[in-house]
């Protein structure tokens, strides 16, 4: 396996082309080679979720994806989540209007992780939602707040999609 691989990617509706050594994390290219920190690393082991993004539509855990895994695909970080008007997405309002952002260090991944949720389940149930969301670690919270926030981003794109 060659030690440098020519890779591209769409980021957040961007095309990138970039020379990465095999070994380099999907994390550590988003931070370090394109700039985009809200890629947040915590534990490294793909246990707090702190990395998670969107690759393809599905959530996955950056530390843990290789970037030439990535190769091909398109990643949504927590840099790409408003809309082009600068817009943002239902779930990022509802965590802001819940009081469900405190340190901030989770909250890329739970964005991350909450949108794949309402996506395959627009109405989840609180114990659907803490399910959902376990994978995901704060240390600031009781949860109860961030469940809150995703309930209200539910309704809201729910309302948004009755017109």
């Amino acid at each position: 396996m060659p030690e440098q691989q020519t890779i591209t990617l769409t980021v957040n509706g961007r095309v990138h082309t970039k020379d990465v050594a095999t070994r380099t994390s999907l994390a550590d290219f988003l931070r370090d080679q394109l700039h985009l920190t809200g890629t947040h690393l915590g534990c490294e082991h793909g246990v707090c979720g702190a990395c998670t993004v969107t690759v393809d539509g599905r959530s996955a855990r950056a530390c843990l994806m290789l970037a030439v895994q990535a190769d091909g695909r398109e990643v949504v970080t927590i840099e790409g989540l408003k809309d082009p008007a600068g817009v943002w997405h239902p779930v990022q309002k509802a965590f802001f209007e819940n009081f469900a952002i405190q340190c901030g260090f989770c909250t890329p991944g739970f964005f991350a992780t909450a949108i794949e949720l309402l996506g395959q389940n627009p109405d989840p149930t609180e114990a659907e939602i803490r399910e959902y969301l376990s994978g995901n670690i704060c240390r600031c919270s009781g949860y109860q707040a961030i469940v809150e926030a995703v309930r209200a981003a539910a309704a809201a794109m729910q309302d948004h999609q009755r017109g």
